[in-house]
């Protein structure tokens, strides 16, 4: 059965960093996108990163977070490098895999309804 594992969650300063994990497992072929959500109290799933397979195709960044957080992959594994953090960027990550082959991802990639695996989340709070 498919698995997604979010880790690495927590309390952080303003100012300061975290990195998040995502943990694949189970899946049949190799998911063609890992993308980064996140939701704040209250408000609705955000889109932040992801990072397509596709040959050639470029991560995928939210303005909110471009030039701070970076995406990447170690085989199974996803990251989101997290920098300068700031009390707006509190909400629970989500990492979730789309296992369709869309050829490109430019203009799904912050759908959530178009990823079909989720993990059950990791708490970021960015507080004095």
């Amino acid at each position: 059965q498919a698995q997604v594992a979010e880790s690495g969650g927590g309390l952080v300063q303003p100012g300061g960093s975290l990195r998040l994990s995502c943990t694949l497992s189970g899946f049949t072929k190799d998911p063609y996108n890992i993308g980064w959500f996140r939701q704040a109290p209250g408000e609705g799933r955000e889109a932040i990163a992801s990072i397509p397979r596709t040959r050639g195709e470029p991560e995928y960044y939210a303005d909110s977070v471009k030039d701070r957080f970076a995406i990447s992959r170690d085989k199974n594994v996803m990251y989101l490098q997290m920098t300068n953090l700031q009390p707006e960027d509190t909400a629970v990550y989500y990492c979730a895999a789309d296992t369709w082959y869309r050829g490109t991802y430019a203009s799904s990639w912050n759908h959530w309804h178009e990823y079909d695996s989720w993990g059950q989340g990791t708490r970021v709070t960015v507080s004095s």
